[in-house]
């Protein structure tokens, strides 16, 4: 039998934009437990998801503090992390017991871009072939999901404002374990790209990520990275690619 999984998705003012997801999410509500994490928000998000009888818990805001409180209730053995603005394929649970069942002990899948851009295609595919199966590194829109034991063993994700997923890739990596990668494409909004330019986005992107990797101060990087949303880069609290 299947272990049961938990599918845990941090949420903050996300009424306008999460239809999509709750759609594809409906045919799982018998087969998963669904944990919605908001971090305050100020819209409609928590009355939306309460009024369809969707469980939702309450968490200091922050990705990573919410991913951990949903994680801290969840009952399943898998933990599935989804982002709000991510589209999964329709099986995905079974996809997600497939690479498991294979021997990973976590697993990801590959991104493509809601945007039919060149640049979005060309990024996508250097994600998921290049970081992912070489560099053995995840980020959170690809959907990460893990067994419970490992996630525990890892300590969950670091209590740090940006980059806890690439945190706990490394972190899995360095354990020893590598990433499986599913079949099925998540879809994932390409809405932070647009508004200063791809090209500029992805090598901002690429910066921050060299700057963690070399140990720099996360705070400073936080910073430096609210400055680039300002400027109209994202909307949202995302550093993921």
């Amino acid at each position: 039998m299947d272990k049961r999984v938990s599918i845990i998705i941090p949420v903050y003012n996300e009424s306008k934009g999460i239809g999509a997801l709750l759609s594809v999410l409906a045919p799982l509500q018998s087969r998963c437990e669904i944990l919605f994490v908001d971090g305050g928000s100020g819209d409609d998000t928590v009355n939306l998801l309460e009024e369809r009888g969707d469980v939702v818990i309450r968490s200091p805001k922050g990705r990573a503090n919410q991913m951990n409180h949903g994680a801290t209730a969840a009952s399943g053995e898998i933990l599935w992390f989804l982002h709000a603005d991510s589209i999964p394929p329709k099986d995905a649970v079974s996809q997600i017991h497939e690479v498991l069942g294979e021997g990973y002990r976590i697993g990801c899948f590959p991104i493509k871009f809601s945007g039919n851009h060149p640049f979005m295609r060309i990024h996508a595919f250097l994600s998921n072939n290049l970081r992912t199966r070489i560099l053995n590194i995840a980020f959170g829109d690809q959907g990460i999901f893990l067994h419970r034991s490992l996630f525990e063993e890892l300590g969950g994700y670091a209590p740090i404002p940006l980059m806890e997923d690439y945190k706990l890739s490394m972190d899995a990596r360095k354990a020893g374990y590598s990433i499986g990668m599913a079949k099925g494409k998540i879809i994932t909004s390409d809405r932070r790209y647009q508004a200063n330019g791809r090209l500029k986005t992805m090598w901002r992107m690429q910066m921050l990520q060299r700057r963690f990797r070399r140990g720099d101060n996360i705070d400073e990087i936080a910073k430096a990275y609210n400055s680039m949303r300002r400027n109209g880069v994202s909307s949202n609290n995302k550093a993921s690619q």
